[in-house]
């Protein structure tokens, strides 16, 4: 298991930017990929992309693809999810995942970080 710790959320405009972070600690997890998710109120958890340690391959919900880009420094173990473009509909608590195995119900999960876009 690994640890995941979230920051940068807050308040931002419509079409503004955010970046968030998510510092990974324990055993090695060059084997894992890395996932983002959010949850509005009211709403289910929603996968927003994830990625490949090892070799970086990205992947995208269609909800967020061109928009949102998710990228890892391997020197800060940090996983990052750049968002641009920020709608209402974006509002959610944002959360950072790891798993090894085909399921993200027994990875690990962070605390997760609110993001509100609103005027």
């Amino acid at each position: 298991q690994v640890q995941l710790v979230e920051s940068g959320g807050g308040l931002v405009q419509p079409g503004g930017s955010l970046r968030l972070s998510c510092v990974v600690s324990g055993r090695t997890f060059g084997s894992y990929t890395m996932g983002w998710f959010r949850q509005a109120p009211g709403k289910e958890r929603e996968w927003i992309g994830n990625i490949k340690w090892s070799g970086g391959d990205t992947y995208y919900a269609a909800s967020v693809k061109g928009r949102f880009t998710i990228s890892r420094d391997n020197a800060k173990n940090t996983v990052y999810l750049q968002m641009n473009k920020l709608k209402p509909e974006d509002t959610a608590v944002y959360y950072c995942a790891a798993r090894m195995g085909s399921s993200w119900s027994t990875g690990s999960w962070g605390q997760g970080t609110q993001v509100t876009v609103s005027s």
